[in-house]
């Protein structure tokens, strides 16, 4: 049994996470450098939780900077089967009010800048995308929404751009021609790689304004948006607690598998450094 079963994102707004026991800190050390900050392992609602602060303690590192690979290998490596990510996100959609919660099931990749993928340096994977979100954790957050009455849609698309600026108004237009639902800047990267670490993952992402096409929107400032960022921090707290607590004790999905048979490579001609990289999570399926 590892340390923890079920991971927390904290993003803007959300730095820690109240309610935890038997709270304790923990750096993890990772073959991909160092995680966004120390990890906060306790219990929540009676489960093994383990908390990470996206940007790390005092909000340092940009969207672009953030080690997507070392978050998701040390959640791996504290034993976690299920991560819950919290995200701010604009809104591209009238219906997606400021305060009000997504839970998106699609993401649409606008970064350019960035690694995501475990795989590469003499190792080849693919891992199935098309649907990038773990039902069983978007459900129990739609759920805990529900039991504590904060508005919380389920499904919808997330735009994910690089940042850090916020979108032109030609942009916003031209997302919102695609149907898109929310923009953001973090979480598409953390998608793909938990896939590949077979590990669940769902967005919680907590609008806090308009993105730039609404008319008559532009006079909302940055000192708004943070108000509503702190008001939506300490609903999401909540809701997040309430999801831990509705999370199934099994894993059913086919998250579980998702790695089977992803490697291409040949087992002779993968590296003894890929190898030692990489045993953690493909290990089990190659006989490492």
């Amino acid at each position: 049994m590892g340390q923890a079963e079920i991971g927390i994102i904290g993003g803007s707004g959300l730095y820690s996470m109240p309610g935890f026991t038997n709270q304790r800190e923990e750096r993890v050390e990772t073959p991909f450098g160092e995680p966004s900050e120390a990890f906060v392992l306790g219990e929540l609602e009676g489960r093994k939780v383990a908390f990470l602060a996206r940007h790390g303690r005092g909000h340092r590192i940009l969207p672009s900077e953030l080690n997507f690979r070392a978050n998701i290998y040390a959640f791996k490596k504290l034993g976690v089967e299920r991560i819950v990510s919290v995200s701010a996100v604009g809104s591209l959609k009238e219906e997606h009010k400021p305060t009000d919660f997504v839970m998106p099931d699609q993401f649409i990749d606008r970064t350019f800048h960035r690694i995501s993928t475990f795989f590469g340096d003499g190792i080849v994977g693919h891992v199935a995308f098309g649907d990038p979100i773990c039902a069983t954790v978007a459900n129990a957050a739609a759920e805990a929404c529900k039991t504590l009455g904060v508005v919380g849609k389920l499904g919808g698309t997330y735009v994910c751009m690089e940042g850090p600026q916020f979108s032109t108004k030609a942009e916003s237009h031209l997302y919102r021609s695609w149907g898109a639902d929310v923009i953001g800047m973090t979480n598409l990267q953390e998608a793909k790689l938990a896939r590949e670490a077979e590990i669940c993952y769902a967005t919680i992402a907590m609008v806090t304004d308009y993105d730039c096409w609404r008319e008559g929107h532009d006079s909302v400032t940055i000192e708004q948006i943070v108000a509503v960022l702190h008001q939506n921090a300490e609903n999401a707290a909540l809701v997040v607690k309430a999801a831990v607590a509705a999370m199934p004790m099994e894993r059913m999905c086919a998250c579980v598998s998702a790695a089977r048979f992803a490697v291409l490579t040949q087992p002779d001609a993968i590296p003894a450094a890929a190898k030692d990289k990489l045993r953690l999570l493909f290990g089990k399926y190659l006989g490492w």
